[in-house]
């Protein structure tokens, strides 16, 4: 199963589809608008609508851990994973926990499935649209065949990142850790033409810990990044010494 979050006029998904349809039946369900930064989430209010929009192509007026659930209930069989992108921009660091393309993936493996996230990284120019669509799908391509050699693959969630770069230029695939960010820049604040206040979340910060090993490194050096995640954000490290101070605090402990 094929969704994304930049919804199903991307030419990301469009690029992947396309491709995964010469070697594999696949059945795409994506956003009807762009959800980037839609993280997890899932609309409980309202009702959710699917629009058929070619052969097992189907758009979601929800976000695109809605169109996970809702493409995964449109099969009779299991199917063997399910995809996550071409994202337009990089899904680096501290970016899994606001991105859509890893909440979908993420949202997979939930409900049962190995999953996979890849996206388009153009680490030197962020500012410009990504161009080397084909060399995301290669890279996809390439590791579809050896997934089900995957260890734990009932556990798989890999997030991929691909360098904007022809495949020509690709050095290779690299297992790396999530690096992180610097706090993102202040919140934008402008007037309106009628005077109110409004405002914009502002961008992103600048890589922090970018060294080699994290994925932040791997691009920068022209290879795509696979980093293996998971869902469970305990910080099993500081179990004991939370424990430790929660015998020191007042009350029952």
């Amino acid at each position: 199963m094929l969704s994304n979050d930049d919804g199903f006029l991307a030419p990301g998904i469009n690029r992947l589809r396309e491709a995964l349809m010469e070697v594999s039946n696949v059945t795409t369900v994506a956003p009807d608008q762009d959800c980037s930064g839609a993280s997890n989430s899932l609309t409980l209010r309202n009702p959710l609508r699917m629009t058929q929009r070619a052969e097992n192509f189907y758009s979601v007026n929800g976000t695109p851990t809605d169109c996970v659930h809702l493409g995964l209930g449109l099969y009779a069989q299991d199917p063997d994973i399910v995809i996550s992108g071409i994202n337009a921009g990089a899904n680096l660091g501290d970016d899994v926990l606001y991105s859509g393309t890893v909440a979908a993936a993420m949202e997979g493996r939930f409900l049962g499935y190995p999953s996979l996230a890849v996206s388009l990284t153009a680490f030197h120019s962020t500012h410009l649209p990504v161009t080397h669509y084909a060399s995301a799908v290669q890279a996809v391509l390439h590791l579809l065949p050896h997934l089900q050699a995957y260890p734990d693959r009932g556990s798989m969630i890999l997030n991929v990142n691909v360098p904007d770069i022809p495949w020509e230029q690709i050095q290779g695939f690299r297992v790396t850790r999530l690096g992180s960010r610097h706090r993102s820049e202040a919140v934008i604040r402008e007037v309106d033409p009628r005077g109110r206040d409004i405002f914009w979340i502002g961008p992103p910060g600048a890589a922090a810990d970018a060294g080699e090993g994290t994925d932040y490194h791997a691009v920068a050096a022209g290879y795509v990044s696979i980093t293996p995640i998971h869902s469970d954000m305990t910080r099993h490290r500081a179990l004991a010494e939370t424990a430790r101070w929660l015998e020191g605090c007042d009350g029952k402990a």
